[in-house]
Parts: C-alpha cells; sequence; structure tokens
C-alpha cells in the first residue's frame, strides 16, 4: 500500500514539505517531489502521527498495518506503494562460503530460502485483503495515488536511475537487466495474467464468484 496520510492527497503540490515516513531508497526518489523523508522506528510512528509531527506514513500494507493502528490518526489510505511493487525476502551469505558446501547443501539453502519467500508472500495473500476490509470498517478511507502523482514519481525514479547509471557501473548492470525483463515480463501477463484477472474482478463486482 502506498501508505497513511492525515489529509488527501491529490496532487504533486499537496506533496511539497509532506513529512513522510517512508524507507531509504523511496524516500531519495520522493525527495524530488518535495516531500520531506523522515527515518522513524516502528514504535515512534503512531505518536508522531497523532501529534502531527509526521503527515504520512507508509509501512507494509493491511495486515501489518492494522496492528500499529495508523487508520485512527491518518485515515486515508492510499494505494498503490509504487516505489514497492511487491514483497521479497532476501537471504545474503558469502558468494565463496556458500560454493564451498557439498552440492547437497547448496540445493538445500536453495530450496529453503524459496519456501520462506513463498510463505511469505502466501501469508500476505491471504492475511491482506481481510486486514483492507476490517480497517475500512474502522474507517479507514480508501483513495488511488493521482495519475499525476504516479507519473511525476516515475519520472523522478528514472531520473535518479539514469544519474546513478552515470556514476556506477554495476547499478547500471542492474537496471538494464531490470528493464529488459520488465519489458517482456509486461508484454506477457498483459495478454494472460492481466485479461484473466480482469475478467474475474468483472465477475467480482457483478456478485458472481
Amino acid at each position: 500500500m502506498g501508505g497513511w496520510f492525515r489529509k488527501e492527497i491529490n496532487t504533486v503540490d499537496d506533496l511539497k514539505g509532506l513529512k513522510f515516513r517512508v524507507g531509504g531508497f523511496a524516500g531519495y526518489v520522493l525527495e524530488r517531489l518535495g516531500v520531506v523523508p523522515q527515518q522513524l522506528a516502528g514504535g515512534d510512528i503512531y505518536p508522531a502521527l497523532e501529534k502531527g509531527t509526521l503527515d504520512a506514513v507508509e509501512f507494509t500494507g493491511p495486515y501489518d498495518d492494522e496492528k500499529l493502528g495508523f487508520v485512527k490518526v491518518a485515515p486515508y489510505y492510499y494505494a498503490p506503494g509504487f516505489w514497492e511493487g511487491g514483497p521479497t525476502v532476501h537471504f545474503f551469505f558469502s558468494k565463496e562460503k556458500f560454493e564451498a558446501l557439498p552440492a547437497n547443501y547448496q540445493a538445500i539453502v536453495r530450496a529453503c530460502a524459496r519456501a520462506a519467500d513463498n510463505k511469505m508472500i502466501a501469508d500476505y495473500d491471504w492475511n491482506n485483503p481481510k486486514a483492507l476490509l476490517r480497517l475500512v470498517q474502522e474507517g479507514a478511507q480508501i483513495r488511488s495515488f493521482a495519475p499525476e502523482i504516479m507519473s511525476a514519481a516515475f519520472d523522478a525514479a528514472n531520473t535518479v536511475y539514469d544519474e546513478m547509471s552515470a556514476k556506477h557501473e554495476w547499478f547500471k548492470k542492474l537496471w538494464d537487466s531490470i528493464k529488459a525483463f520488465r519489458s517482456e515480463h509486461y508484454t506477457y501477463t498483459q495478454l494472460v495474467d492481466f485479461q484473466y484477472d480482469y475478467y474475474m474482478m468483472q465477475l467480482n463486482g457483478q456478485k458472481r464468484l
């Protein structure tokens, strides 16, 4: 999700001067739109929102956000969290040490990492929809970021990526790989996944599911 806001955000101008608890790289991009990124620990967010020293916060999604009670002090719940299109988990370790393991141990590490990532996504897919409905019942007002904001953020992000690519060869290699995959991925999903999901969403809206 895109986060909890004390007031509605309708235009890019509404972002200027906004004190927004948002993580690392996302904050660096949003800063280009006038946002003032804030870094606060989880336990400090609610009091800061309540007092008005924070204007907005993004945390995770409905299931995790619900536990922290943001809906009580910042009722506007925006989507999507365009700086984090989906969740994943990472397992970092020494490449040298990993390659020194026997083949069967390497296979165990790969299998466990994949299982942990898949379980995390499955848990959120199950829990987030239920939590979102509960939050609406508690007073959350669901909003979508305006196309103007999405486009401005997209342009700002690409400017940042271009600047980093010019400075760091490793980043350019990574970014070029992502762009190539992204183009192929969306070409495929537009034809298959999106059409299926959109059809099922229409049926759901017609109360036929």
